[in-house]
């Protein structure tokens, strides 16, 4: 039987596992888009003073992550990732839920996020969940899917 997640906030101690689990995550993209996704590619100790974290643990493993931001009056999902190990059991969906009511806490719009028009299964994922595509843009060399799900 698969042990339940516990959630926590992130402290700055967090920072390198936040990107090592980052990296491992992103790295299936790698290939697709011929580069590494913006997500590889951030200082996850300055984000961590910045942007909050939150992290899903399975036992004394971190499993998967959510970085969110305050942005013009809606919760920005900064990045989601799951780790590999810990994909297809719904942390990143429990993860992105728990987003939703703290944006609805806050008294938010709801929640945006933006993800590469070619990482096809998580804009899938994003549209079954009731996000809405509000606009596309040429962004690095490719398409990002801006997406938005406002507050109920």
């Amino acid at each position: 039987m698969d042990e339940a997640a516990s959630f926590r906030l992130a402290t700055a101690v967090d920072a390198p596992a936040i990107a090592e689990l980052t990296r491992q995550a992103y790295a299936k993209w790698v290939p697709l888009i011929g580069r590494e996704p913006l997500p590889m590619t951030v200082d996850y100790a300055e984000a961590v003073k910045r942007h909050r974290f939150e992290l899903a643990e399975v036992g004394a493993r971190l499993a998967a992550l959510i970085e969110t931001v305050p942005q013009h009056g809606w919760l920005l999902i900064q990045n989601v990732a799951v780790s590999p190990a810990f994909q297809r059991r719904g942390l990143g969906v429990a993860l992105l839920k728990r987003a939703e009511a703290l944006a609805a806490a806050e008294g938010l719009a709801g929640t945006r996020l933006y993800t590469n028009q070619r990482f096809s299964e998580n804009v899938r994922l994003y549209l079954s969940l009731g996000y809405v595509v509000e606009r596309e843009e040429a962004l690095n060399g490719g398409v990002a899917v801006h997406m938005a799900k406002p507050r109920v």
